[in-house]
């Protein structure tokens, strides 16, 4: 008994003394080892995407924010049961095969869902499944909806920009990731959530002007609606210094809603993308060549009393007949046959170099993505017939943006400017990251762009083409844009598909916006001056008021201006 309790007792001391010494091995000699193992288990990195800087329009109202929204989330090997995903399927999609494919069963972090709104979430949450769990993300607000969506644009599930601004600047818009340590429990469950400072990416500040945008797009649908049009566009510049007021094309849509867009052709932003022969609205080009080269003088007369020219074998007719016409009168008229006259007495060469003066044929580099540079044929592919079609806008194809460049360069006083679309970039801390300077190159002189302004305002006055683009109290000056589209099928020109467009500034001896509508195939008319003269009226009646721009009757009567927002115009009233 003695000896069986003495080696028992041994037995004992050596199994302590063997406890004792690996408990001193390991909190002296293996302390580091196990201590990096532990770290591994409790700390762990979770990736935090910072929230995407803010789009402002120019009086700083918001046009895309970034919210916070909650991403499901499962840990396949913290998952205790596969039967207790069978409950998601109540809220949200579950690809349960995905999750118990083998290949799959080792990984520790599988998406289930991202950016669910925080009821749902709070009711999984009320499930209290192990192994599932919520990472906070950003998710991209527009809270005007479908308002300036064509100059927004919008991102993906992961915050990138696709189109528009949030796709242009996104480099600037978007924030480095970051990773925050979160501390677990041996079963995975979080401690702590771990502490760091909010990351944003840079605010753009837009020259964009909410309410005009608003003006804009609301006589747009009007428009539209009233003529059937297939699609439509209208922009609105500062001529003197390119910033973009508003820009709008119909059909639309809301960047909020893109799972239920079903024309991804929506999406694009004709006024920059789509190329059209913009018809009597590029005669400027002929009137201001002719002008600033001296071949011509306002009084200037023409024979257009035949009512048509033949030129390389091809007939181009008025859309009226007309007799004699002065230079004024051919621009006033809208004469085909006198604008032709004019373009041959300047020649070829001289032509072509005011079309490239103006800018065709090249981007204008405004600051939104997908813009085209249109289309100029060089010189030497100009055929017989190109005479008699290139100074009245056919065989050309130009965008919007273009053409309304064109006459701000007339409203300006001979300056092509580039046009823009964000005036700054500012950082989350307020600094300035970028400012847009104005960039303006002189084309003609101010007195060819004095002498064309003043006749681009009889355009709108009586014997014009565009009485109905007449502002009550402020002269308009502008042009009516009437064309025919080229059937690539028929290669002949449509007989009832047109471009309806007018393109003007106002007020027009000191402006303050130019404006620029293009329907693409009305139905029941087809002159700009009956489609598209009445919408530039009432945007820039509206406009004027917006931006408290006076008549110019009430300055010299004494009259008081008020808004009629029933009418959607301004009315003078004795004081």
């Amino acid at each position: 008994m003695h000896k069986r309790l003495f080696f028992l007792k041994l037995a004992i001391t050596a199994l302590f003394a063997i406890v004792i010494f690996r408990l001193i091995l390991i909190m002296f000699v293996e302390h580091e080892t196990y201590f990096a193992r532990a770290k591994i288990q409790q700390i762990k990195k979770e990736e935090i995407t910072p929230k995407r800087g803010n789009i402002y329009d120019r009086k700083g109202r918001e046009l895309a924010v970034s919210l916070e929204k909650e991403s499901l989330f499962v840990d396949p090997l913290a998952l205790r049961d596969y039967k207790d995903i069978e409950k998601l399927k109540a809220y949200v999609k579950v690809n349960a095969h995905l999750l118990e494919n083998s290949t799959n069963r080792n990984r520790r972090f599988i998406w289930i869902e991202r950016k669910i709104d925080s009821h749902m979430a709070n009711q999984i949450k009320a499930l209290k499944i192990e192994g599932l769990g919520f990472v906070t993300e950003g998710a991209r607000f527009y809270p005007k909806g479908f308002l300036a969506s064509h100059i927004i644009g919008f991102v993906n599930i992961d915050e990138q920009g696709i189109e528009g601004l949030e796709s242009y600047y996104d480099r600037y818009l978007r924030a480095q990731k970051s990773a925050k340590t979160v501390l677990r429990d041996a079963r995975g469950k979080k401690l702590s959530e771990g502490n760091l400072d909010e990351i944003k990416g840079n605010d753009l500040f837009l020259t964009i002007d909410e309410g005009l945008q608003y003006i804009v797009e609301k006589h747009l649908d009007w428009t539209v609606k009233k003529w059937q049009a297939n699609s439509a566009i209208a922009i609105m510049m500062d001529p003197f210094t390119g910033e973009i007021l508003a820009l709008a094309n119909r059909p639309t849509y809301d960047p909020n809603s893109l799972k239920s867009l079903k024309n991804p052709a929506i999406i694009r932003n004709r006024a920059i993308t789509d190329l059209y022969e913009p018809g009597s609205t590029f005669k400027i080009v002929t009137a201001t060549a002719a002008l600033e080269e001296g071949i011509v003088k306002t009084n200037t007369r023409f024979d257009c009393s035949l009512g048509h020219i033949e030129v390389g074998g091809k007939k181009v007719k008025d859309a009226h007949k007309h007799g004699v016409l002065t230079f004024e009168e051919v621009i006033q008229k809208s004469s085909n046959v006198g604008t032709i006259k004019i373009a041959m007495m300047l020649g070829r060469e001289r032509l072509y170099n005011y079309i490239k003066k103006f800018g065709f044929g090249e981007k204008t580099g405004v600051d939104l993505p997908g813009e085209i540079s249109g289309y100029v044929r060089p010189l030497s592919r100009w055929s017989g017939t190109s005479m008699g079609a290139i100074p009245i806008g056919q065989e050309v194809g130009v965008t919007a943006l273009q053409i309304l460049r064109a006459y701000s360069a007339i409203a300006n006083g001979g300056y092509l400017v580039k046009p823009y679309v964000v005036s700054e970039i500012r950082s989350p801390e307020g600094k300035i990251v970028y400012k847009a300077v104005i960039d303006r190159e002189r084309i003609v002189s101010e007195k060819t762009a004095y002498t064309l302004r003043e006749i681009l305002k009889k355009v709108t006055q009586e014997g014009g083409t565009a009485t109905t683009a007449k502002v009550e109290g402020n002269n308009v000056a502008g042009k009516t844009g009437t064309a025919q589209k080229y059937d690539p099928k028929t290669k002949r020109y449509s007989k009832d598909k047109y471009v309806s467009s007018f393109v003007g500034f106002i007020p027009a001896e000191n402006p303050r916006i130019a404006l620029i509508v293009v329907v693409h195939d009305p139905r029941g008319a087809h002159y700009g001056g009956v489609v598209a003269g009445p919408v530039f009226r009432a945007i820039s009646d509206e406009a004027m008021a917006y931006l408290n721009v006076p008549r110019d009757d009430a300055k010299d009567k004494g009259l008081l201006v008020t808004f009629d927002a029933e009418r959607s115009r301004r009315v003078a009233t004795s004081r």
